[in-house]
């Protein structure tokens, strides 16, 4: 190491901040494709029918249209998803609709206007099916089965102790039923992509979330092998889970592929809406036992989620929400049962949480209830019941040292001492309110690794290589700052290829929370290799020994003068090898029983408590957020501005959930009826973290980008109960239902 000061925990200016706020930055649909054919789909109008008959001869009639595409065309297998259990969305509808809005035929034109309006010509002859839009109907006796297997996507059990015995015990027993909507993710940056042929290639470039997953699924579907298709991830204007799903990938593939041409395509917004993933909607019923004390004795949850049409990410969107249902407590007992089940509606998929945040709304729900009961304060209620180092979670892990839930609701405590009493005026109500959570870092009980190489570039200094997809959250600066540290240098003498099938190795989907930790140690342990090789190398051509040299981030010295990296890189390349560091890192996981849902499903989570105060309208039942405090145990902070965005961006979507999103798949179409929050909505977030280090982490690291989101809606609808002294149990609480509430009490 050389003596240059510490790179992890500063916060330097990331590379791309300029390029963005001048708008010099290139997004999918910035780039300049000479001779691009104009892509546009039609898409069904019938929410689950068969098809009959497809009817595209006008549309190939009118000038400028080159080919319309149906699935037949498919040149491979036509089916993918981001699960491999459940790879079951055709690219192109074959035989059947399943959503309406479902992409039945694709048009390829010179123009963008002469595509649409052929793709509008398109005539498809359905029968109907009976179709079922909710999770109730579908499972119910009669149902038309949506697919072939029927309407049950995926379930999951889990049971630990004796949770019938733990309830026939308790002093108190609180249950409700609580409800979530399905929601739009809502990007700045709509669905884009082009692709150009290099040579026998077919080069993708698009917005994305996981590039080395879409290679794979385009591999699939165009019949290709690996190395005939390029995925580049171009700069990503937001994703939060919604680009992980294939969107314009497929279509833009299969045109250049099938005409020879460069194709490009970006989804209008209302397409966006129509065809893009939501976040999971669920039902949850609960029941929660303590003892007079108020120790946590047992839950019993049911759990249904309505993952649409396709699976998507419905199957851990399903696991993990059984694994969150108990929240940062430690409950001896419990039983939970939850269901993935596929309706008519578009897919549901990964959002930000991936299930724990509507089983967040309800297990900080259950806490406050039965601090009620009892009547004891809600946040010694949790701090008595708060997870600590050496408990065990409902699915019979045990955590290690990493937990910091108990700092986070003290900070919590102090703060809300400190605001005192909310009290009331003539014109609102209002409240204070707590949520707290715990968030498992990376795939759920399953293999997730991540690799990273170093290599030597042709300026003799050294660049980072990653497949890990930048979204804005600002991974690169991490991985960056993580390399630096390690290797003794600046972020700004890196040089960074990130993304990019052709030219970096698998780092997985950004998505779960992982990349800090899981890359972020890919990427240490390549920078670890790499010192080691040059070192051992500069041994063999100077004759030192090893415990003699040491690498200066340029090279490496402790023979008469400094030996470079481009020297070394020589030598080596001179005996047929190379001068790369490759990392590799998977965490240490148990995948879960199939009939009790025991195991180790994460190497290491990640906990959060947020605080709100809210104001309440008497006159028109408006909910304002006036406070939000929030504190956050995110292991180490490699990058401390990029935790302080994350937690106030996630916040502000926690607001969103908690107040006003609610996707009406049969009205919403843009951004005119469907509400998300704006800066009039959202209070000056004060966001902190302590630092419980992770001994696993890249220099102590987990992950804040999900965790971020969850405590957020818990604490805000508490706050409103607070308030009103009435409860909201359904997500969101709109106007509509604090105004119920506000009936329900009769007047304060």
């Amino acid at each position: 190491m050389s003596s240059l000061e510490k790179v992890v925990g500063v916060d330097g200016d990331r590379r791309d901040t300029l390029s963005k706020v001048t708008g010099r930055e290139r997004f999918s649909g910035d780039y300049k494709v000479p001779g691009a054919l104009a892509l546009a789909i039609a898409r069904s109008t019938e929410a689950h029918a068969l098809i009959k008959n497809i009817d595209s001869s006008k549309a190939q009639a009118l000038p400028w249209v080159v080919r319309v595409f149906t699935a037949r065309d498919v040149p491979g297998e036509n089916s993918y998803g981001i699960i491999p259990i459940t790879k079951d969305q055709p690219m192109l509808a074959e035989g059947k609709v399943r959503f309406k809005g479902e992409a039945v035929a694709l048009v390829a034109a010179e123009t963008l206007e002469a595509a649409r309006e052929a793709a509008a010509l398109i005539r498809v002859d359905y029968e109907p099916l009976k179709a079922s839009f909710t999770p109730e109907e579908a499972l119910a006796d009669g149902a038309d089965k949506i697919h072939e297997k029927g309407n049950l996507c995926f379930e999951h059990d889990s049971l630990m102790g004796d949770p019938d015995k733990a309830f026939a015990e308790a002093a108190v027993v609180v249950e409700d039923t609580y409800t979530t909507s399905s929601i739009e993710h809502s990007y700045m940056e709509p669905e884009s992509g082009f692709a150009v042929m290099e040579d026998d290639i077919v080069a993708v470039t698009v917005s994305t979330q996981n590039p080395h997953y879409d290679h794979a699924d385009l591999c699939r579907l165009l019949g290709l092998e690996n190395d005939k298709v390029r995925v580049k991830q171009a700069t990503t204007g937001g994703g939060f889970g919604g680009k992980l799903d294939l969107s314009v990938h497929s279509y833009v593939a299969l045109a250049t592929l099938l005409t020879g041409r460069p194709s490009r395509l970006t989804y209008t917004r209302e397409e966006s809406f129509a065809a893009s993933a939501k976040r999971h909607s669920f039902t949850m019923k609960y029941r929660t036992a303590a003892d007079a004390e108020g120790n946590l004795l047992a839950v019993d949850a049911e759990l249904i989620a309505d993952t649409g049409a396709y699976a998507s990410y419905g199957v851990a969107v399903a696991m993990r929400a059984a694994v969150h249902a108990a929240g940062p407590y430690m409950v001896p007992n419990s039983r939970v049962y939850s269901r993935a089940v596929y309706t008519n509606h578009v897919f549901s998929g990964a959002m930000r949480g991936f299930g724990v945040p509507q089983v967040a709304l309800a297990h900080e729900s259950q806490m406050e209830k039965i601090a009620a009961k009892l009547g004891i304060d809600p946040i010694e209620l949790r701090l008595k019941n708060a997870l600590k180092p050496g408990d065990k979670t409902i699915t019979g892990q045990v955590l290690g040292d990493s937990v910091g839930i108990r700092e986070c609701l003290e900070k919590i405590k102090a703060v809300r001492d400190g605001w005192g009493a909310a009290a009331d005026d003539p014109d609102c109500f209002r409240g204070i309110g707590v949520g707290a959570m715990l968030y498992g870092i990376g795939n759920t009980g399953v293999s997730n690794p991540s690799t990273a190489q170093i290599r030597v570039n042709e300026a003799g200094g050294v660049t980072l290589y990653t497949g890990c997809a930048d979204i804005g959250q600002g991974s690169d600066h991490a991985l960056l700052a993580i390399c630096a540290e390690t290797l003794g240098l600046s972020r700004e003498d890196i040089a960074l290829v990130r993304a990019d099938t052709k030219l970096t190795t698998n780092a997985g989907a950004t998505s779960a929370s992982r990349q800090t930790y899981i890359s972020g140690n890919a990427v240490k342990d390549a920078s670890e290799k790499f010192m080691a090789k040059a070192i051992e190398e500069t041994a063999k051509i100077t004759g030192k020994d090893i415990a003699d040299l040491c690498f200066t981030g340029t090279g490496v010295k402790g023979a008469e003068r400094e030996v470079t990296l481009t020297e070394i890189a020589e030598s080596l390349k001179e005996q047929g090898n190379e001068l790369i560091g490759e990392g590799y890192f998977d965490p240490e996981t148990v995948p879960l029983d199939h009939h009790t849902g025991q195991g180790k499903p994460y190497s290491t989570y990640g906990f959060a408590a947020q605080l709100t105060r809210v104001h309440v309208d008497k006159a028109t039942a408006e909910v304002k957020v006036e406070k939000l405090f929030a504190v956050h145990d995110i292991g180490k902070a490699i990058y401390p501005q990029g935790v302080i965005g994350q937690i106030s961006g996630g916040s502000a979507m926690g607001v969103g959930l908690a107040l006003m999103e609610e996707f009406d798949h049969a009205s919403d179409k843009n951004f005119d009826t469907y509400l998300i929050p704006t800066v009039l909505d959202v209070p000056d977030v004060e966001a902190s973290f302590i630092e419980h280090a992770e001994p696993t982490g890249p220099y102590g690291a987990k992950g804040v980008g999900e965790p971020a989101l969850i405590p957020t809606a818990p604490a805000i609808v508490n706050a409103i109960s607070d308030a009103v002294g009435v409860r909201i149990t359904s997500l969101p609480a709109n106007l509509e239902r604090v105004h119920r509430a506000l009936q329900l009490m009769g007047g304060k």
